[in-house]
Parts: C-alpha cells; sequence; structure tokens
C-alpha cells in the first residue's frame, strides 16, 4: 500500500479513534494528446496517474459529512439535508458531489473521513476531478450503490459545471473512473466509449511542471467552450465534432478569423488522436511524438491557450537528444507539459531539462515519471 494511503488511514484511527472501514482512491490523469476537443463531443487520449486523491472513510448514523484534509488541516462539515451554497476553496467539491447526487433523486447517507491526495494542484493533472471523484465513490460505498464509472463520471462533470462553474467536459473524470493499467484510454466524448491503446515499448512519458498555476474558473476556459459552440451553430451541427476538415475550409471565409482558429485546432486535433492511436497501437514513437507537438503548436497558436512557462518548457524538452515531442497538457494557462521521450535516454534527459527551463524561463521545474496507472477503486478494510 502507497505510504499516503497508509497515511490517510492512521489519521482517520488517530482522529476518530476507531478503524476506517474503507479506503478509496482517485487518480488523476495526463492526457497524452486531444486537448479541447471533449466538450465538444470529440476525442482524446488521456490516461490516469499513479498519484491519487484517497480517503479513509466510515458511515455516520446522522445525514451528515465529516471530512477532515490533511492538505489544507481544515475540515469540510457537511449537512445533507441542506448544503450550504456560500463558499470557497476545496470545500465546494463534496459539496458539489452531495448536490449531483441530490440532484439525480438520491436519499444521501453520511459519512466521515480523512483525505489526502499527491497530486499536484493546480497543475493541469485533474486533482478536483480526482478529488470529486473519491467523494463521489465513498458516498458509493456509504449508500451502498453499485459503482458504474461512466455515470458517476457524469455526475461529477455535473457537479464542476453547475456548482463550481466550470464548463469542463467529460475527460478528467471519465480518465479518472475508467483508466487501465498500463493503457491510455481512446475516448469518444460523445458516446463515452473507451478503449485502451498500449504506448510503445521504446518510450516513456515524463510530466513537466512548469511551476506555474491557473485557475480556471478565471481563465479563458469558458470562454473557448462558448466559441465552440458558436462555431458549431454556425455550421449548423449539433457538436464541433461533427464538422470535418473539408466542410472548414469550405466555410472558412463566414468565420471570424479568431473562430477560425478555434475550429482549425479542434477539427485537426480530433484527427491528431486517432492518428496517434495508430501509432501507438504499431509502438511507434516517433510520429506518436511529431503529433504531440503539432498538438501543441496548435493549442499555442490556433486556441490560444498556452503560455510562456509551458511554450518555454516545451522548447526546452524538445531541444534535448532522446525528445520524440512534448506539448502542454490540461486546460492551459500554466501547469504541466508532457513529453515522449526514448527510454534509454531518460535519466539524460531528467538531468538536462531543469537547467535548460531556468534558462529560459527563470523558473525551475520538476519532473514526475508517468506510470499509466487504473482506476478508481475501492477497498473494503479488514476490522
Amino acid at each position: 500500500m502507497k505510504r499516503i494511503a497508509s497515511r490517510v488511514r492512521s489519521a482517520f484511527e488517530e482522529r476518530f479513534e476507531t478503524r476506517p472501514t474503507h479506503l478509496v482512491r482517485a487518480p488523476g490523469r495526463v492526457n497524452l494528446i486531444g486537448e479541447h476537443t471533449d466538450y465538444s463531443g470529440g476525442f482524446a487520449m488521456p490516461l490516469a496517474l499513479e498519484e491519487a486523491v484517497w480517503i479513509a472513510l466510515r458511515a455516520r448514523e446522522d445525514r451528515r459529512v465529516r471530512l477532515h484534509s490533511l492538505d489544507y488541516g481544515e475540515v469540510c462539515e457537511l449537512d445533507l439535508e441542506a448544503p450550504p451554497r456560500a463558499g470557497e476553496g476545496w470545500r465546494e467539491y463534496p459539496k458539489a458531489v452531495a448536490w449531483a447526487l441530490a440532484q439525480e433523486g438520491r436519499q444521501l447517507a453520511g459519512w466521515e473521513g480523512v483525505v489526502a491526495g499527491d497530486l499536484p494542484q493546480g497543475a493541469g493533472l485533474a486533482s478536483s476531478a480526482a478529488l470529486q471523484l473519491a467523494v463521489a465513490l465513498s458516498f458509493a460505498v456509504v449508500m451502498e450503490l453499485d459503482w458504474q464509472p461512466r455515470a458517476f463520471a457524469k455526475l461529477v462533470q455535473r457537479a464542476e459545471n453547475e456548482w463550481v462553474g466550470v464548463r469542463c467536459g467529460i475527460l478528467d473524470p471519465l480518465a479518472s473512473a475508467c483508466a487501465v493499467e498500463g493503457h491510455a484510454l481512446r475516448i469518444d466524448c460523445r458516446s463515452l466509449a473507451v478503449e485502451p491503446v498500449p504506448l510503445p515499448h521504446d518510450s516513456r512519458l515524463l510530466v513537466l511542471d512548469t511551476a506555474t498555476r491557473r485557475d480556471l474558473v478565471d481563465s479563458a476556459y469558458n470562454e473557448r467552450r462558448a466559441q465552440c459552440e458558436e462555431i458549431a451553430r454556425s455550421f449548423d451541427k449539433a457538436q464541433l465534432r461533427d464538422l470535418s476538415s473539408e466542410e472548414l475550409e469550405a466555410g472558412a471565409a463566414t468565420l471570424e478569423p479568431v473562430l477560425l482558429r478555434r475550429a482549425r485546432h479542434v477539427v485537426g486535433e480530433n484527427l491528431r488522436v486517432e492518428a496517434a492511436a495508430r501509432a501507438m497501437r504499431a509502438g511507434d514513437s516517433e510520429p506518436l511524438g511529431e503529433l504531440m507537438t503539432h498538438s501543441h503548436t496548435s493549442l499555442r497558436d490556433d486556441f490560444e491557450v498556452s503560455s510562456p512557462a509551458l511554450d518555454a518548457i516545451v522548447e526546452s524538452a524538445l531541444a534535448i537528444p532522446g525528445c520524440f515531442g512534448a506539448r502542454m497538457t490540461g486546460a492551459g494557462f500554466g501547469g504541466c507539459a508532457l513529453a515522449l521521450v526514448a527510454a534509454s535516454q531518460v535519466e539524460a534527459f531528467t538531468a538536462s531539462l531543469p537547467g535548460a527551463y531556468l534558462q529560459r524561463s527563470g523558473l525551475e521545474a520538476s519532473i514526475l515519471p508517468c506510470t499509466p496507472s487504473r482506476g478508481a477503486e475501492c477497498l473494503e478494510l479488514r476490522r
């Protein structure tokens, strides 16, 4: 059992003077390719990280939730009869999940727990989705609900959209819920169909943390989604995913320049996901890396969600021998990038990247080895 799992379990025993009955885990994710496509019903290729949010818990007899956060040193106390709306910070995520469950007509049950995670927060690795999915799984445990990964991913998306205020797509919670160990997931974000795709054996993925952070609620994320919806309407399409590259170019003159750039990214990114899946099935790292780099260029120039730090770390990575490709990952505006590096060059790359990035940006990068992990799970503990 990971150290952090033991930590939340021990903290639970110390705070509540009894043992937890269950331990739940929901992983973060990194997106290999397919960025800002999910809310247009498109395709994406995420994978779950070993880093995750863990909750040790047991049921309560009343309809209250009491959740201690070791990361924040704070407590979220929630009256399930009437969850308060006002608030900010991490406490809003348990409230959001409880609200979304209540909206489905569920009779909520109370529980108490201790939560902690080893995911960098605000880094574009889906720490908020992992927290909400872990809370959702905790509710499922005490309410004795069947764990249905897709259904609970949709519930977490609703919580984020309608309570937190970020109009995110399904990518983050679906990746955290459905991930397959050792694989990426090719996701159809409209049908929610998932297909495990193996990674090439001759390369490794490394998460590159720029040491910059973003806040999606205050960023242009919601604006980008609104632009994609406007483009789809202008072409009389249900979603931008339905627009072909030929149709886009034929109607390019009808779009404002900024909307044309947005459309070119989404249409091209969906095609890149499909090409990446073919390269991965063939075990070919070189074209996969090229597609990742093209994705970054599109996110930087057409979708305009990169940042100086993200550009600097991608450029630094690409200049190091053995790097097949690199791109920003996540919603952008800060956070992390992802590099595909030859397995034989990982040590040299890891030694070279921080100095190169420091010289370009003045910031200190950290590197997180990326091992594709399994999705959310619950462990029933022996008494």
